[in-house]
């Protein structure tokens, strides 16, 4: 497969919030979608860090463009645990999930709550890792 330059379109999140914050509800359907919108965030800059295009990744998974343009938007679509470390294998990461307790303004014991992580240890030579949060 011949290489093809990964040439990232500009994309100025500040600016396009502040405009869309203007519209009614946006807000409050921006924030349902916060961790989706952060997993796709994460996606594409570590595509980015690879200098991968979304063919290259593709290739790499052994699926289609058009699944990893799915992968990577923040829609209703839940990609699946098995397609997250296909995903972050193509462009070089390790997937690394983590389960972070709750704040809370309330103190149910005086212990601090116990931290629950659950997290591959990447390779040497690897990138820094894909995190969901």
């Amino acid at each position: 497969m011949p290489r093809i330059q990964y040439d990232p379109v500009p994309h100025d999140h500040k600016a396009f919030l502040e405009k869309a914050s203007k519209r009614k509800g946006f807000q409050e359907a921006y924030n349902a979608l916060e961790d989706e919108y952060a997993l796709a965030r994460e996606m594409l800059s570590a595509r980015s860090r690879a200098g991968l295009t979304q063919e290259a990744v593709a290739h790499r998974m052994g699926t289609t463009k058009s699944a990893v343009s799915r992968l990577e938007g923040a829609n209703r679509h839940a990609p699946s645990l098995a397609s997250l470390k296909k995903y972050a294998e193509a462009v070089g990461c390790t997937l690394k999930i983590r389960l972070e307790p709750q704040q809370t303004t309330r103190r149910a014991s005086p212990q601090p709550a116990a931290r629950t992580s659950c997290m591959r240890k990447p390779p040497d030579g690897q990138l820094e890792g894909l995190t969901l949060g």
